[in-house]
């Protein structure tokens, strides 16, 4: 089924696209007080005592009333697009009305008009309080159908120590005292925008010939054995064994890493790297779609933001939040203010960019190309 979907996707084929109109369906909020909201593993607080509670999710429960039904049953974009994607196509409920999805998964649901445009008159907080940074992503003009979860940084990770030198930009990465000791990310929407900006390319408005170009780049480079391999999340393992002296990475990894070993850093080029989310989407004929949009703007509350961004500690989309951390009493809170791996200062953001999505036209063959390099 994920086959089929991905190929009926992929082509933009008209029946698989949803008009604005049939979106929508009875909403039950103010009758039926209650949300099912599937998130990531790993990717909400919770508490330190009992796993099975959530202070900031048990606090909107008992603000609201409203009792939210969380599951973590997202573990890869392509896997739960093919569990909700049926639904979605025959015009039918998912039976969620929340979900977190990847900038590149969210620009495919937006094309195909399966998730609901939200009422931004009912959100103040992430009217005021969304950083301006991650307000006018290509896929999503306006933001008027996702809103940031958490935000993240696809930059390098090295070891400082190990290397002996620092990196600053991305072609670093290509000296001789790096070959085979470098590892780039295997997925095709994790790693293009980062290695085309150290060639200069805007990520905005990136063309098919920036594409190719820095595809000819890393095909040469692993023909001379400069990349070890590419990886997933694994790279963590080959940086804290030394195996790996630096590494394409996220930024809210290396935080984690650098806990237990602080001789890794975490650079974004002078060049630029890829700013990236993973974002709250209402599909369509959500059942408490009011509902859906209130717990929403309650996480852009800044407090409230704070106490997620001190758990997850990824970049977090309510710059406000910082304010909030620096005030605490509570040293690790206050220092994590100070960290511009959760809140960018101003010489990083000047560096960061939304990459445009890869367009449904252009997946097939672009992919072909990247898995071919990769041995995918």
């Amino acid at each position: 089924m994920t086959g089929a979907l991905a190929a009926v996707t992929g082509c933009g084929v008209p029946p698989a696209y949803v008009k604005a109109a049939d979106r929508t369906g009875p909403d039950r909020s103010a009758a039926d007080r209650r949300l099912v909201f599937a998130n990531w593993p790993l990717y909400i607080d919770v508490d330190d005592h009992d796993k099975q509670r959530r202070p900031t999710l048990d606090a909107f429960q008992r603000r609201t009333g409203i009792s939210v039904t969380y599951t973590e049953e997202i573990n890869d974009n392509d896997e739960f697009f093919g569990k909700i994607g049926p639904a979605l196509m025959n015009h039918q409920s998912t039976g969620r009305d929340l979900i977190v999805m990847s900038d590149w998964m969210c620009a495919r649901l937006v094309r195909l008009g399966w998730v609901q445009e939200m009422d931004r008159a009912a959100q103040p907080r992430v009217a005021k309080h969304l950083d301006p940074l991650l307000r006018t992503p290509h896929f999503d003009p306006g933001r008027r159908h996702s809103v940031p979860w958490q935000s993240g940084i696809t930059g390098i990770a090295y070891n400082r120590r190990k290397l002996g030198r620092e990196i600053r930009h991305t072609s670093d990465l290509w000296k001789d005292d790096l070959r085979g000791r470098v590892t780039l990310l295997s997925g095709l929407d994790e790693s293009f925008a980062m290695l085309m900006q150290g060639d200069g390319v805007d990520i905005t408005r990136w063309t098919a010939a920036d594409f190719h170009r820095m595809a000819d780049r890393i095909r040469r480079l692993v023909r001379r054995g400069h990349i070890r391999r590419f990886t997933g999340n694994d790279y963590i393992k080959d940086l804290d064994s030394g195996d790996v002296l630096a590494a394409q990475a996220y930024s809210g990894d290396v935080i984690q890493l650098r806990a237990d070993n602080p001789d890794i850093e975490f650079v974004v080029p002078q060049e630029g790297a890829e700013l990236w989310a993973e974002s709250l989407l209402i599909p369509n004929l959500a059942a408490h779609k009011r509902s859906a949009e209130r717990l929403i703007d309650y996480y852009y509350e800044p407090a409230v933001a704070a106490e997620l961004a001190a758990w997850v500690n990824y970049v977090c989309p309510v710059p406000a939040a910082r304010e909030v951390l620096a005030s605490s009493k509570d040293k690790d809170r206050a220092d994590l203010a100070e960290d511009p791996l959760i809140f960018p200062d101003d010489s990083m953001r000047e560096r960061l960019a939304i990459a445009r999505d890869i367009t449904s036209a252009e997946r097939t063959e672009f992919a072909k190309e990247w898995n071919g390099i990769v041995g995918l």
